[in-house]
């Protein structure tokens, strides 16, 4: 009984010990199955019939994939938008809806991006959107080449590449003026490109540009 009772402490410290792991793994589970990802994104894009909404469903609808996209990177944003799969859900958005979702998933930082862009020299701007396209096209070719060739070859739901007649308006008029001032269709066309320059901007490749352009 003496023993017993010298263990006691110890026992409940292992009890305790016990629960407290017991529930950071479920935690950690329950965490886990809440977390947002490109995966989930697509299946949700997938199990919802957008086309066919209507009323306060669209709005909803709208709601909850710019909740997940913001939850997501900006790597595994430009994931979703290269598979295309955002392709038919926009194409059934009214002009209204297109706007309203493009400002509602403009990752933190975009304004601050755009006005560093405003500050470089037309050269340099040039080179910083030829750049990102660059990239996006590596990516891009990368990510194909490791697909099946029936859905490499597939790529008509996947977003155009931005026209070389887009590319240069954002260049002579600048990224802020040329966004606030297009249409949700152009703002859409625009978005993988300002994505592009944004993680360039979070990598500190673009104002290492900038920092080369003050004399």
């Amino acid at each position: 009984m003496c023993m017993s009772a010298r263990n006691r402490p110890l026992l409940i410290g292992l009890a305790v010990l016990g629960v407290a792991w017991a529930l950071a793994f479920a935690g950690f589970g329950i965490a886990r199955h809440l977390k947002v990802t490109p995966e989930k994104v697509r299946a949700y894009l997938h199990a919802v019939d957008f086309s066919h909404l209507t009323g306060p469903e669209r709005a909803q609808a709208l709601r909850k994939l710019a909740a997940m996209l913001n939850s997501l990177t900006l790597e595994e944003r430009r994931e979703v938008r290269a598979d295309g799969e955002m392709a038919h859900w926009f194409a059934a958005m009214t002009d209204d809806e297109k706007g309203g979702f493009m400002e509602a998933t403009m990752p933190t930082g975009f304004r601050q991006m755009m006005t560093a862009f405003e500050q470089m020299t037309p050269e340099k701007r040039r080179k910083a959107v030829e750049d990102s396209v660059r990239r996006m096209r590596e990516e891009r070719e990368k990510r194909e080449q490791g697909e099946p060739e029936e859905l490499a070859t597939a790529d008509t739901n996947r977003p155009p590449e931005l026209s070389p007649e887009l590319r240069e308006k954002a260049v002579q008029l600048g990224l802020k003026t040329f966004y606030d001032s297009g249409s949700p269709q152009m703002k859409a066309e625009l978005a993988p490109m300002l994505e592009e320059m944004q993680q360039s901007m979070e990598s500190g490749k673009l104002f290492r540009e900038m920092r080369r352009i003050r004399p």
